[in-house]
């Protein structure tokens, strides 16, 4: 079967179809399988994607055929409508018409399922709004675009030798020696290379880090008070970037979204030059001490852009896969990188930005460590990782975490590798319990953490919608079941 016509729900339809056919218990099942029931009741609702073992146990158990399982059609009427029916209010009708959805248990009768599905079913076709489906295609487009780039970076382990050449042709042209971070001097003589000055001024427009203006050969920046040394060097270098790379006006949301990232890499292409930082890194592997930090000190750089740099030199010279993560105090993804094969939370499309990690991850651990820098290691569906995430307070209103990772097998490659700090995040490790999520469903009115943006609370592309955008709600439900039992 095609990855493209897998159906959870209808896989755990037939699950359950057939346990009750054996008659067996959610209990009694996992003991044959050796695994927990929470977990099999998670599969059972469509909610997890099983591995080919644990497709192979459950045949076993249920003395059929995995492509039993794996059949499309539903196992009886009764699944037939509990899919349809769900799949009517996943559709943007309930959204528009504010229905509540109906939770389908066992009290549920096959009469009151056909009659909800047969009403579903007369209501007309009607699209959403215009300016809605503007928004969801520019939503759409700007998602692809992403996706389409990051699988790029990937295929060139975010390395661009290309950039790399026009950034030390720059550099060799204003003399730079090569030791230590270029100064604010050689910036200024950069800017001057490529034809412009730059300017601080007052009064700058709040959404713009730089303008330029192309006729006067002119790039303006905030005041020293606004903006400091090191975060100058990088707008101006970042602005540069667009000239030195030669962009034009863009048109479209990958275009837009490339140049953004060649001027970036860029920018840091020159404030931590390639042929000194692969000699600083090949000495600290040989040593099995390489550390961001380091880097970060070395350059007088922001971690977050020591970590890029990172990354575009790691594979291409260091032999080492990894992954990156921008994330803030929620775990939510606001940016992304891997070429080691750690599975990113995402949404259908495969986007990431918007996506939440578990709590397990180093990426959340580390708001609550007492640590500068968090190590640890955390076993995942595609096995285990180690670590290292620096929550980094910037002039933003929100700090957010920084987490550079590899495969536990190159970790001791790294400073920080000899952590004791263990976690699982695998899947049928941290599902909830479906008794407590009955318990606490209904129940529990959380009020959300203030954000500096009402929309960041709301995950992109997603069909799920809940009363209460952008707070957990297992978090908040395990939270209720701590307190319950001791009071």
């Amino acid at each position: 079967m095609s990855e493209e016509k897998f159906d959870s729900k209808m896989l755990g339809q037939q699950i359950r179809h057939h346990r009750k056919m054996t008659g067996l218990t959610l209990v009694a099942l996992g003991e044959k399988i050796n695994r927990p029931a929470s977990y099999l009741s998670q599969l059972e609702n469509g909610h997890l994607e099983p591995k080919l073992k644990v497709l192979s146990d459950l045949a076993k158990a249920f003395n059929c055929e995995t492509s039993d399982l794996l059949s499309p059609e539903p196992p009886n009427k009764r699944a037939s409508l509990e899919i349809e029916l769900q799949e009517f209010q996943d559709s943007h009708w309930r959204k528009q018409l504010d229905l509540p959805e109906v939770r389908v248990g066992v009290t549920v009768s096959n009469e009151v399922l056909e009659t909800l599905v047969g009403l579903y079913k007369a209501l007309p076709d009607f699209p959403m709004s215009r300016t809605g489906m503007e928004r969801q295609a520019a939503g759409d487009r700007a998602r692809s675009a992403n996706l389409a780039l990051r699988t790029e970076m990937r295929t060139k382990d975010n390395y661009y030798p290309e950039i790399e050449l026009i950034a030390m042709k720059g550099l060799n042209a204003i003399g730079y020696n090569g030791e230590g971070p270029p100064s604010e001097k050689d910036i200024t003589d950069l800017a001057a290379y490529y034809g412009f000055t730059v300017e601080r001024v007052r009064g700058m427009p709040v959404t713009a880090r730089s303008v330029t203006d192309t006729r006067r050969r002119t790039i303006y920046i905030p005041q020293r008070d606004d903006l400091g040394v090191r975060g100058a060097r990088s707008v101006v270098l970042q602005t540069l970037g667009h000239f030195a790379l030669e962009h034009a006006e863009t048109t479209d949301f990958e275009s837009y979204l490339r140049q953004r990232i060649e001027s970036n890499y860029f920018a840091a292409a020159v404030l931590i030059p390639e042929p000194a930082a692969k000699d600083f890194l090949h000495a600290a592997k040989v040593e099995e001490d390489l550390s961001i930090e380091d880097l970060k000190e070395r350059y007088y750089v922001s971690y977050e852009m020591a970590t890029h740099r990172f990354t575009n030199l790691a594979t291409s010279y260091l032999d080492i896969p990894v992954h990156f993560l921008r994330t803030d105090p929620e775990g939510t993804i606001t940016k992304a990188y891997e070429n080691d094969g750690i599975e990113f939370p995402s949404d259908a499309d495969g986007a990431l930005e918007g996506a939440r990690v578990g709590r397990h991850w180093g990426a959340r651990q580390a708001w609550a460590s007492a640590d500068v820098l968090h190590y640890q290691y955390t076993t995942a569906d595609a096995g285990e990782y180690w670590c290292a995430t620096y929550v980094e307070n910037s002039n933003e209103r929100t700090p957010y975490a920084v987490t550079l990772g590899c495969r536990s097998k190159d970790a001791h490659w790294f400073r920080g590798s000899d952590t004791s700090r263990r976690l699982s995040a695998r899947s049928e490790d941290v599902a909830a319990n479906p008794d407590m999520i009955r318990r606490w469903d209904g129940v529990a009115w959380p009020s959300a953490a203030e954000r500096s943006f009402v929309l960041t609370a709301l995950p992109p592309a997603s069909r799920d919608f809940t009363p209460f955008p952008g707070v957990d709600l297992i978090d908040v439900y395990r939270f209720l079941e701590r307190h319950n039992l001791t009071s």
